[in-house]
């Protein structure tokens, strides 16, 4: 598995430099700067090829080249977006680069009501609180069908936060879930975010889910021509917000997604912490199913809870078996080495990490610290090599051999 790091580019706060001492070889990067819809253009994208080629770093995946909200909502004359979206494709095919992490989440992107939850033994970490999203959207975007889409017991809880909630924590919460858009422009306050979903109005499921199918006839037969590899990221949290509906948060979404385009193209990003927030969602188990579609891989983990809550936990705790995943991952590595296939390596990255040490004096984009990151790289690091020992040693035995003869990792 390809060790790789997101990095935002100019406006990370962690440089280049920095990343290298973490061992990972790989950059998950995108021109965050570009507005969506807009073309990027080919001497941009060999401009930042080029600076993270002097680092010493391979840029291996598009995270993410961004679908604009007017191709979700299906409005109006799409030529020119699809058209710039294509163009765009071809500029980085020509630079080498074929791997794009996207999603189609409607409006917003991956959703928190909290950035620096505390954590147990110090430190911060993101944090989905259920009572937090129904009180903002019952009471601050006042859209009052959230009733019907939360337990009676989250709407009681989320009337007593709004009472006992001042002017500031409202308007913490809001920032905060308006954080998950790192390179959109638009930063909606109450009033902005109750006017932007007027434009959803009467979006449901098989509405989206037609907007996708008609992204995706647009765009896979230009990528394959172009060999390029899109790899869907799952809805983050894996459930309807904001009376918006979410279309890629279990399995079946995604075997719907791969079914509805059958190209070599269609792929998934493995993100186990999005899918790990579905209480449905047997993570391993998804990885095995598609193991063939999958591109790139997330690796971090979450701690339900019953009302619908979660949060980051470190990337071996949390509620998916973090070692059953990654053997997953590396069966489907063995597979397609032994089948001749030339994109055997799935790029990973560490994704999300508690705020830990000095991360909190760093300012990063919420939810990647450098620390926190990597202490979840170096963990799994750790189960990658004491797995692949694990398989060595039992081919060994299998072929006769005494090669390998150690302690031998369940």
């Amino acid at each position: 598995m390809k060790e790789s790091w997101r990095w935002y580019g100019p406006l990370d706060r962690i440089s280049l430099g920095e990343i290298a001492q973490t061992g990972a070889s790989g950059i998950v990067t995108a021109l965050h700067e570009i507005p969506y819809g807009e073309v990027w253009p080919r001497q941009a994208i060999a401009e930042r090829k080029a600076a993270i080629a002097a680092a010493g770093f391979d840029w291996v995946v598009v995270e993410s080249l961004p679908i604009h909200e007017r191709i979700k909502r299906g409005e109006g004359d799409l030529t020119d977006l699809f058209a710039n979206y294509r163009q765009s494709m071809a500029n980085l095919a020509a630079e080498g680069i074929h791997t794009i992490c996207y999603n189609f989440m409607p409006l917003l992107d991956w959703t928190r009501t909290d950035l620096a939850a505390p954590v147990g033994r110090g430190g911060t970490c993101l944090r989905f609180s259920a009572p937090k999203m129904a009180a903002l959207e019952l009471f601050l975007v006042g859209r009052d069908q959230a009733r019907d889409d939360y337990p009676s017991e989250v709407v009681a809880a989320a009337e007593r936060w709004f009472q006992a909630s001042s002017d500031d924590d409202r308007g913490l919460l809001m920032r905060s879930v308006m954080a998950g858009l790192p390179g959109a422009y638009e930063r909606y306050d109450a009033t902005g975010l109750k006017a932007a979903l007027k434009l959803y109005d009467g979006m449901d499921r098989a509405a989206l889910r037609g907007h996708y199918k008609r992204f995706l006839d647009e765009i896979m037969p230009a990528a394959e021509d172009l060999g390029m590899r899109f790899c869907v990221h799952p809805d983050d949290p894996p459930r309807d917000i904001l009376g918006l509906p979410r279309i890629v948060s279990d399995a079946d979404d995604i075997g719907w997604i791969l079914n509805a385009a059958d190209s070599p193209a269609n792929g998934l990003t493995l993100c186990a912490g999005s899918l790990g927030a579905n209480p449905k969602n047997d993570v391993p188990a998804i990885a095995r199913r598609f193991a063939g579609k999958i591109r790139f891989a997330h690796l971090r983990n979450v701690r339900k809870e019953a009302d619908g809550s979660f949060e980051e936990a470190a990337h071996l705790d949390g509620d998916t078996d973090m070692v059953d995943l990654v053997a997953a991952l590396l069966q489907e590595e063995a597979r397609r080495r032994e089948a001749g296939e030339d994109d055997w390596d799935i790029p990973f990255r560490p994704d999300h990490g508690h705020e830990l040490l000095d991360d909190a004096a760093r300012n990063t984009h919420p939810g990647y610290p450098l620390v926190g990151r990597l202490r979840g790289l170096a963990e799994l690091r750790g189960v990658i090599a004491g797995l692949s020992y694990a398989g060595r040693h039992q081919a060994g035995q299998a072929q006769g051999s005494d090669a390998g003869i150690g302690v031998v990792v369940a």
